[in-house]
């Protein structure tokens, strides 16, 4: 669809492009819209009916909803902003410069302006700023047919009807009903009757993280949100938490790449960014794989006695690294999903230490010969084979632990990735091995 709304685009033909958009779902569009040259991304979004251009808005990726508001006259803006979702409108204005943020928020509706205010004074990263206020709260003693009635009324101004909220006069919630159960319901049942009273919740500081292996875990299709007094201000729904599963995926793959997270998409991120954004840890890296060349220089005794041995350098530190980058990989993940925890250190440590050993052992029957073909030197080809036993061993190790005491310590696990690991083992790895040659070749 991208390649003919482009076409007729650039043919002027603005009727058979609207057209072209009208069968077509607001997700897709979306997507058609930032495919498209920057110049023609507006008059695009122009062709939209004004309903369906807020639910293309809102599917938009930040880079692009921010280059359509300066193309838009203010008042465009406005009709737009002021009929998104609180939590859609939160998230956009995270990204808007403070000034416009201010400019916008003076101008919209009280009511959008102190629904919006009200995410906007929660930390991100957090259940509040992520909620949305737009929810069904019900009473214990209202019948069906009452409650049905309240639903009609408010089903296109809520985020979902399918979960209920029962609440008593101090907004404190009493219980849940899916609309199923309402629906099935005698008509002179009260909500009291059906509802569930065992509810889980969490509250608005909870981290957005722990939010979706929670929604996760019980298969919601919503959570409700609730303040300091416990008091219903909120839910979250399952398509948010993909956005934030989705997000957090991507900032932990960034870090094990040892890459600073960035928000942009690919083809829309500034190249001078993308450089500086990956020179930070490449140049920590850098410094760092200094002392891997240090340690040979302060070896060069054993290197010039047998030059053979700094053939099979690369080798064994590139060996060393992939074990410790697949075990940092398993641990960090692990930490991430929950499946492990640092309170099972001692076991992970265990495991991987044994990992290693195994891989070595495996890997280094293998090395030996390699090296003996090449060599023909039987004391070299055995000293690189326990070489390598030893550096898997190390390696596994050091990849199972380090996340684990980082996690202990409070960080995040994933900033001890694959090429920190493979740095440390680097230098560790040539310390063992040109030590072990010294005392296996009878040179020390």
């Amino acid at each position: 669809m991208r390649s003919q709304l482009q076409v007729l685009l650039e043919q002027g033909n603005l009727p058979g492009a609207k057209a072209l958009l009208v069968p077509v779902q607001p997700a897709d569009i979306a997507e058609a819209i930032e495919d498209l040259p920057e110049a023609m991304q507006a008059i695009a979004f122009r062709l939209l009916g004004k309903g369906e251009a807020i639910e293309v808005y809102e599917n938009l990726d930040t880079s692009v909803q921010q280059a359509l508001i300066e193309d838009f006259k203010r008042q465009d803006v406005l009709d737009i902003v002021d009929k998104m979702s609180p939590d859609d409108r939160a998230r956009l204005f995270d990204e808007l410069p403070a000034k416009f943020v201010r400019s916008l928020l003076a101008q919209l509706s009280p009511q959008e302006r102190e629904a919006t205010a009200q995410l906007l004074g929660y930390a991100a990263g957090t259940a509040g700023r992520i909620m949305t206020p737009e929810y069904v709260a019900l009473k214990e003693g209202w019948t069906i047919l009452r409650a049905l009635d309240y639903i009609r009324s408010r089903a296109f101004v809520s985020e979902t009807i399918y979960y209920l909220f029962v609440t008593d006069a101090a907004r404190r919630m009493t219980g849940i009903l899916s609309l199923r159960h309402l629906v099935t319901g005698q008509p002179e049942q009260t909500i009291g009757d059906l509802m569930t009273r065992e509810v889980i919740s969490v509250r608005t500081d909870t981290d957005q993280e722990e939010v979706a292996r929670l929604v996760q875990r019980y298969d919601f299709l919503a959570v409700p949100v609730v303040d300091t007094e416990d008091r219903l201000v909120g839910i979250i729904t399952v398509d948010d938490l993909i956005d934030v599963i989705e997000a957090e995926t991507t900032e932990d793959i960034y870090t094990l790449g040892g890459l600073q997270s960035g928000g942009e998409s690919y083809f829309q991120a500034n190249l001078f960014d993308v450089a500086r954004k990956r020179v930070v840890w490449l140049s920590v890296l850098l410094i760092t794989n200094t002392a891997t060349t240090a340690v040979i220089r302060s070896q060069q005794d054993i290197l010039q006695e047998v030059v053979a041995l700094a053939a099979f350098i690369p080798l064994l530190i590139g060996s060393g690294g992939n074990v410790g980058a697949q075990s940092s990989t398993v641990v960090i993940r692990g930490l991430n999903t929950e499946e492990i925890s640092s309170k099972q250190a001692l076991s992970v440590i265990r495991r991987e230490a044994i990992a290693g050993t195994v891989l070595g052992l495996m890997l280094g029957v293998v090395v030996t010969g390699w090296a003996y073909l090449l060599q023909g030197s039987l004391p070299v080809a055995l000293t690189v084979g326990l070489s390598l036993v030893a550096i898997s061993i190390l390696a596994s190790t050091a990849g199972g632990t380090l996340p684990l005491l980082f996690d202990r310590l409070g960080f995040d696990p994933a900033l001890m990735s694959a090429p920190f690991i493979t740095t440390i083992v680097d230098v560790l790895g040539v310390l063992l091995y040109l030590n072990l040659a010294r005392y296996l070749l009878g040179l020390a």
